[in-house]
């Protein structure tokens, strides 16, 4: 890769790899379909509000890059991305990277949960795998591992297609459940769990 790309570039690629694989009938996007995408409100970390214009010339700018390619020909112009080839990763480091864009850093359990619509993987192994592949790619690091913020069990992933990602802007993005709270909601399902099975152990008349 030749540049970093701007927040609103990596969202338009998330959502054309995206959408290629959960609404293919509908692939290559039009530049509304892509407006919509980048803008839907759920699975979308941060929340966007680009206008057409604003996508448009997105679009452009990964279009001069080879990123993007555009489809003329019909009643309206259609995108697609080029991803794998530029960057030159698989198929499931791609998947990893769009969930990364899209939903912003994740741990390795919540990118296989992620990933499902896009590449199934067996196990959380082997999304660590992908991962550290795309850490130590001799053309350059495609991710990165967060530090540990406190209260967290597991470290988070970020992509750096638009450079190193700001830890204090991470820490603010993740919801407050994932950390402390989590901890304690765990506690307490742990703490429910021994009584269940206490009681079942009593009932059966196993010590």
């Amino acid at each position: 890769m030749t540049r970093q790309l701007s927040l609103l570039e990596t969202r338009v690629l998330g959502t054309l790899y995206e959408k290629q694989h959960t609404v293919p009938d509908s692939y290559p996007l039009t530049l509304n379909a892509l407006v919509s995408g980048c803008n839907q409100k759920t699975s979308r970390s941060p929340v966007m509000e680009a206008t057409e214009a604003e996508v448009q010339a997105a679009l452009d700018s990964l279009k001069s890059a080879n990123f993007v390619m555009e489809t003329s020909g019909s009643r309206v112009s259609r995108y697609s991305h080029n991803v794998e080839r530029v960057l030159q990763v698989p198929s499931q480091s791609a998947a990893i990277l769009t969930v990364l864009m899209l939903r912003g850093p994740q741990t390795a359990g919540e990118l296989r949960i992620n990933c499902d619509r896009l590449h199934s993987f067996a196990d959380i192994s082997a999304v660590q795998g992908f991962l550290e592949e795309l850490a130590a790619r001799p053309a350059g690091a495609l991710v990165v591992e967060l530090p540990r913020l406190p209260g967290a069990r597991e470290n988070r992933w970020a992509h750096l297609l638009a450079g190193a990602p700001k830890v204090e802007a991470v820490a603010s993005s993740i919801p407050k459940d994932d950390l402390a709270s989590t901890v304690t909601r765990l506690e307490s399902e742990l703490a429910a769990l021994k009584e269940l099975v206490e009681r079942i152990a009593k009932q059966t008349g196993i010590s």
